[in-house]
């Protein structure tokens, strides 16, 4: 409720009626973070427009379609049903910068002084019913207008979440048959051995179904991770490195420069200089990519977890319009997935995840420091270690990557135990 009044508040600029766009997934308690919220804003004299379960990037769009002054998803992503979270996107359809969440917070925190409108002035809060439709026509109009997906048997993996409804009929509409799963949410099993992080499940559906491409999105609808049809799973770095290629050679890479994370694997910097372009890496999270794309002139940017952006087409990662772009690639070069995805081989990498206690900083752990400079002195260049702790949950990431593999499991168990020991 206190930050539905601070968001209010903080988006309010002038005597015009403001508009909160509000969405969410598939949580059972997003009906308890979408009515406090509505309350918040309407109360802070901002007029609501509520538009159900959809994907993250949806509302991002809607935001900016809409005229809205911002856009705030109800979500908690690809983390399980008990968890949630609030997003927020300004008028433009981007992320918030660091210094207005913090400026947001110290509002909440104040338990006094709202500054409430007059009475007559209060917000009022209504459902849009035809947000879907304007989402799916903004995604097939990202495709030449005269590209169908006809004679493609796509397998489609909703993850039980906020896709289940729009993203089946994008690719129906334009003619692809889709079989779904992933795609009956009951409030508890967003993500749960499906989505994006588990596509073990859709590998075997499409070997089974004989399908064209399998397309695995998360429980907000803005990762992908993609199956080909030999049931081999592609991560976000595979699809980037094709994407890179496709626009570079139709002269829409700007720059020929990639944006991607400090998690992409080592094999996509080699690819990107071998192409005569270059790799810019950012802090991990999709609004780091975007923001470095638009300070780039960029045009594609992304995370290996699947976040990928179309900088031209959306401002922040959307999982239906990077599947659409890649099944673009796959209907005008004509070839299988698996023949078009030799383009990258990642050098092998591995990540563990460590339960702790406290978020320390990893430099004020000398044991961490130590053994971090042991790895890095025995890979010898040809690999990296990279500490970071999750944004969401009480984790610690310790990720390895070398050209041998027998260096990485080493390394990587040796660092996690060591987390393990100081941290947990």
């Amino acid at each position: 409720l206190r930050l539905g009044l601070a968001a209010g508040k903080l988006f309010r600029n002038g005597d015009k009626r403001h508009k909160a766009v509000i969405g969410k997934d598939t949580r059972l308690s997003g009906y308890v973070f979408e009515t406090a919220l509505t309350s918040g804003l309407c109360a802070a004299g901002m007029d609501v427009l509520l538009v159900g379960p959809m994907p993250t990037p949806a509302i991002s769009f809607l935001t900016r379609n809409m005229r809205a002054d911002l856009g705030i998803v109800i979500s908690a992503s690809h983390n399980p049903f008990e968890d949630n979270g609030i997003k927020f996107f300004d008028a433009q359809g981007f992320k918030l910068p660091d210094a207005m969440e913090k400026e947001m917070t110290a509002m909440v925190l104040n338990v006094g002084g709202w500054d409430y409108p007059a009475p007559t002035e209060v917000g009022r809060a209504r459902r849009i019913v035809d947000a879907a439709g304007r989402y799916i026509v903004s995604l097939k109009n990202t495709l030449p207008q005269a590209m169908t997906l006809d004679g493609l048997k796509v397998v489609l993996d909703c993850a039980n979440g906020a896709t289940y409804k729009v993203a089946p009929l994008v690719f129906e509409e334009l003619g692809a048959e889709v079989v779904r799963i992933g795609v009956e949410p009951d409030g508890l099993n967003i993500n749960r051995e499906c989505g994006s992080l588990h596509p073990e499940g859709l590998a075997r559906r499409v070997r089974d179904c004989g399908a064209d491409v399998g397309l695995a999105l998360d429980g907000d609808g803005d990762r992908l991770i993609v199956v080909d049809e030999q049931g081999h799973v592609l991560d976000g770095d595979q699809i980037m490195a094709l994407c890179a290629r496709e626009l570079a050679q139709r002269g829409e890479l700007s720059g020929r420069t990639l944006v991607a994370t400090v998690m992409s694997n080592m094999a996509l910097e080699v690819f990107m200089n071998d192409m005569g372009g270059r790799l810019i890496r950012t802090p991990v999270g999709d609004r780091h990519v975007a923001d470095a794309l638009r300070r780039e002139n960029g045009a594609l940017g992304g995370e290996q977890s699947g976040h990928i952006i179309f900088i031209n087409f959306a401002t922040t990662g959307d999982g239906i319009l990077a599947a659409l772009q890649l099944l673009r690639i796959m209907v005008e070069r004509g070839k299988p997935l698996s023949e078009l995805a030799h383009v990258l081989t990642p050098f092998p990498q591995r990540l563990v995840n460590v339960r702790v206690g406290h978020k320390v900083p990893f430099e004020q752990v000398p044991d961490v420091q130590s053994t971090v400079a042991a790895a890095e002195k025995d890979l010898g260049g040809r690999g990296r270690v990279l500490l970071r702790y999750s944004g969401t949950e009480s984790l610690a990431r310790v990720m390895v990557e070398a050209e041998d593999p027998h260096m990485v499991d080493k390394w990587c168990a040796e660092l996690a135990g060591v987390v393990e020991h100081h941290l947990a």
